[in-house]
C-alpha cells in the first residue's frame, strides 16, 4: 500500500499544522480494519510513535503531545489526519504516516518535514 502524506511546514512555537495521509483507492474497501499511526524522527534521534488509532476508534498518543495533537480517520476517504495545535520547537522532525493490516502487513508514508522555531 503507497500512502502519500502531505501537510507539513514551518511555523512559529504556539502555531498549528495538520497532516494528512492517503491510502490509495484499490484499498477502499477494507481500509476500515487498519490501525493508522503517526510517527515522528527527530534530527539524530529514533522514530517514535505520536499518535495512533486502531480500527475501532481507540486512541493513543504519546505523553508529550496528549492535549495538544489529535489523530482521526475518515474511512470513505481512505486518509488519516493529525492535527497538531500550540506546537513547540521538540516537535521538530520529519512526520510518518504508518498503516497496519489486520494479518501485521506494515507500510509508510514518505515522510513531512515539521519544523517549529522559537
Amino acid at each position: 500500500v503507497q500512502l502519500q502524506a502531505s501537510g507539513g511546514g514551518s511555523v512559529q512555537a504556539g502555531g498549528s499544522l495538520t497532516l494528512s495521509c492517503r491510502a490509495p483507492r484499490s484499498i477502499l474497501s477494507e481500509f476500515w480494519s487498519y490501525t493508522l499511526e503517526w510517527h515522528r524522527q527527530a534530527p539524530g534521534k529514533e522514530r517514535d510513535l505520536v499518535a495512533g488509532i486502531s480500527r475501532s476508534g481507540s486512541l493513543e498518543y504519546a505523553e508529550d503531545v496528549k492535549g495538544r495533537f489529535t489523530i482521526s480517520k475518515e474511512n470513505t476517504r481512505r486518509s488519516v489526519r493529525l492535527q497538531m495545535n500550540m506546537l513547540k520547537p521538540e516537535d521538530t522532525g520529519v512526520y510518518y504516516c504508518k498503516a497496519e493490516r489486520p494479518d501485521g502487513t506494515t507500510s509508510w508514508g514518505q515522510g513531512t518535514q515539521v519544523t517549529v522555531s522559537s
